[in-house]
């Protein structure tokens, strides 16, 4: 087998060097250790069963025996679906290998090469005898997007050594796009951008320079109202009303949005296109800023999967789509490797632990597509073996006719350790904490070999152990996140503060040396931007780099639409843990129940009688709601004064 390399390889003009996936061996028992093991044994197998299940790799089998104008199901982009998959099977094979995945693998790459046309063309929803033409909607088509995955999925592939005729699939359609939609091609793009930053990554796994070029050309064509002006806030939703470079904030669909940030950072790094870098990151720091919400979704409209206005973050109709979150996960590394600022390192670490991880089940088997951050209602059981169109309520579904999100998790989940560390030719760089070993080169032929050892994010010790290097200097550089207001770095006994940032340390290492970095991960009360009114006058509560949540099993049957929080006395670690979570650290924090009499009216001139009734509140970590049972649940808390409310209230409903 090859050696794999990272998701997204090292470029001249970056700041920071990406590292091989299995130069970073993440450990089994620690908590991404865990989460790497259910994609294996769960969520991976869970996807590529419902495929089959639901018909879209027969979709493959009907293209090479010409019956897809009678056998073909699903909807438009189903495709895609499959090449993510194969993209997981590649980066998991290569992080622990599988005879079993690598035959997988072969076996769908047979399947596609039997689909594949021969001028390169491969998709099985278009142009077969029966069915719409190829190239005839841009808008929805979904055509190059699906392109786009499959590319993708094949640079895993080769990185990770599995069936090498997948290569020549790839470049066989990468080479009929490049021809089609050249300088000298269709001038039109597609309305899903996806093939612009897996025509780069091809590009640097095979150095064919056609595809950086196509993938520079996609990019400077986006917001030339080229599309048509059809639904869902007219162009933006396809982010082709304004040119990349004079944009001041993504718009539109989220996941599309992100994308085309991703594909445009690409391009302008291996391009060194300094002014098209800096107008995506002003682009996207403005995000982070004003459409962003707290666990790091993003996508505030549920018509249409899009971004709302500055500060447009209402908490029950949050969409927060599971693959927004992912795709941000890819912008945040691309402007961390471009840029050195560790501050994006701090938006994949609030993303991963509250946005991404939120989607599974704690078995693997069922997802959310939509994160939001308050829900009303229970919802009501999906219906077994049927697809669901979206569900938007509390409950995960196995499948969806629209699957894009568990198979991102899957890859995502799959190549994680590639997202950990990175080097320049100072040294080594650790950007996020995780169990295990770092195995690394840099500089100049050197290396350093390293053991973490830490329960983050439960605890805030991390220890990092040289287990071997040279006898030359050489900087250790951990980070301290923002959220971290009383952090400790200790080498040799000697401690020191430190402030949210990159701390490097320089020294000539030996084998022993030990960095232990301390972090205080006590809860903490977290306040919002005045200007979000969906939650003015309320409250979260943050542990670590975790987002916790009220659930409505806690206490049972609890109408979170009654409560209340005091904030004059700080949220602490619960002494027991919340049933039904074992080895979970829940948060107590001061609270309120609010009974209130009925009325005819929600709107009076005069207070409503009520009572109250002090209670101490359970949260757990806002990713595991929704595991026991049908529940409610809501982030953002109503504050109050407990004891001037319950005396406030009891007045009212004596008067």
């Amino acid at each position: 087998m090859s050696t794999p390399l990272a998701p997204a390889l090292p470029v001249a003009s970056g700041a920071l060097r990406p590292v091989s996936l299995t130069d970073v061996r993440i450990a089994a028992e620690g908590f991404w250790g865990r989460i790497q093991r259910l994609n294996r044994d769960a969520i991976l197998p869970h996807c590529d069963h419902a495929l089959e299940r639901v018909g879209w790799i027969g979709n493959f089998r009907a293209a090479a025996n010409g019956t897809l104008a009678t056998e073909r199901v699903g909807r438009l982009f189903t495709d895609s679906e499959i090449y993510k998959t194969m993209e997981a099977m590649a980066w998991e094979s290569a992080r622990e290998p599988s005879p079993a995945l690598l035959d997988r693998l072969d076996e769908l790459t047979g399947l596609l090469a039997a689909a594949q046309l021969p001028d390169g063309y491969l998709n099985t929803y278009y142009g077969y005898e029966g069915g719409p033409e190829r190239y005839t909607d841009f808008e929805w088509g979904h055509e190059l997007y699906c392109d786009g995955h499959l590319l993708q999925a094949a640079v895993a592939v080769v990185r990770a050594g599995g069936p090498a005729p997948f290569l020549g699939i790839a470049r066989r359609l990468a080479d009929h796009v490049c021809e089609e939609f050249g300088e000298h091609g269709r001038q039109t793009l597609c309305g899903h951008p996806e093939i612009e930053t897996a025509l780069v990554e091809l590009y640097r796994a095979t150095g064919e320079a056609s595809y950086l070029e196509q993938a520079r050309l996609f990019v400077e064509r986006r917001g030339h109202r080229i599309l048509d002006d059809t639904m869902y806030k007219g162009r933006d939703y396809y982010q082709d009303n304004v040119p990349v470079r004079e944009a001041e904030v993504l718009v539109g669909h989220s996941v599309r949005a992100l994308y085309l940030a991703a594909g445009a950072i690409d391009v302008a790094v291996e391009t060194g296109d300094e002014e098209l870098l800096g107008a995506v990151q002003a682009q996207y720091d403005r995000t982070l800023q004003r459409r962003t919400y707290l666990t790091g979704g993003m996508g505030s409209n549920h018509h249409g999967e899009t971004y709302g206005d500055d500060f447009e973050l209402p908490s029950e109709r949050a969409y927060a789509e599971t693959c927004a979150a992912v795709a941000s996960v890819h912008v945040a590394w691309r402007l961390l490797l471009a840029t050195g600022e560790e501050r994006y390192a701090d938006v994949i670490e609030r993303t991963l632990y509250n946005s991404v991880i939120s989607s599974p089940s704690v078995d693997g088997r069922s997802f959310f597509y939509v994160n939001a951050l308050q829900r009303r209602s229970p919802g009501i059981d999906p219906e077994p073996g049927v697809p669901s169109l979206r569900r938007t309520d509390g409950r995960r579904a196995d499948w969806f006719t629209t699957s894009c999100c568990p198979t991102n998790l899957a890859r995502t989940f799959a190549s994680l350790s590639a997202y950990l560390v990175t080097t320049d030719d100072s040294g080594v760089q650790l950007h996020q904490y995780a169990a295990g070993t770092v195995d690394v080169a840099f500089g100049a032929g050197r290396r350093a070999r390293l053991e973490v050892e830490t329960e983050y994010p439960t605890d805030g010790v991390v220890a990092i152990r040289v287990i071997d290097t040279d006898d030359d200097e050489w900087a250790l550089t951990v980070r301290v996140p923002a959220w971290a207001r009383d952090a400790r770095v200790v080498v040799d006994d000697a401690e020191r503060t430190a402030t949210p940032g990159a701390i490097p340390i320089t020294r000539r290492w030996r084998a022993g040396d030990v960095v232990t970095l301390h972090l205080d991960v006590a809860p903490r009360w977290v306040h919002p931007d005045p200007r979000i009114d969906g939650v003015r006058g309320s409250v979260a509560v943050e542990r670590g780099p975790l987002v916790y949540a009220l659930e409505s099993l806690d206490p049972t049957l609890l109408d979170l639409d009654r409560i209340v929080v005091d904030t004059s006395i700080a949220p602490r670690d619960a002494a027991t843990p919340i049933p039904g979570m074992p080895g979970v650290t829940a948060v107590t924090v001061r609270g309120a129940v609010i009974d209130l009499a009925a009325e005819a009216s929600p709107y009076d001139d005069a207070p409503v009688a009520a009572t109250a009734v002090a209670a101490e509140l359970a949260l757990l970590p806002y990713y595991l709601w929704a595991n026991r049972g049908p529940s409610t649940m809501r982030v953002w808390l109503p504050r109050a004064d407990v004891a001037a409310t319950v005396g406030a209230v009891a007045r009212g409903a004596g008067s």
